[in-house]
């Protein structure tokens, strides 16, 4: 498990093994809402009618085939990162 983590995460995890972290301030609060808030980011709640390019429809549903998923979730999942800013447009050259 060690070889399988970057040097901050190698730093954090001796930190944790010595004893040196405390958890933060309202982590209790954090871990009461995390589980809700887990469940709420997959219920799909609205319905939205989304017109495209027949060339974008194609290589969505290219995609979603590599990924191994619905195209319809491909692109809920585009949609979301984009919207966390997650997802975020290249520079043009």
């Amino acid at each position: 498990m060690n070889d399988q983590l970057n040097t901050e995460e190698r730093q954090i995890l001796e930190k944790f093994e010595r004893g040196e972290l405390r958890p933060a301030s309202k982590a209790d609060r954090e871990m009461e809402i995390a589980p809700q808030a887990a469940r709420n980011t997959f219920n799909k709640t609205r319905r939205v009618n989304l017109r495209v390019t027949e060339l974008d429809f194609s290589r969505a549903h290219a995609r979603a085939r590599e990924e191994g998923i619905p195209y319809q979730t491909l692109l809920s999942s585009v949609i979301h990162k984009y919207l966390a800013g997650r997802l975020v447009e290249k520079p043009r050259r």
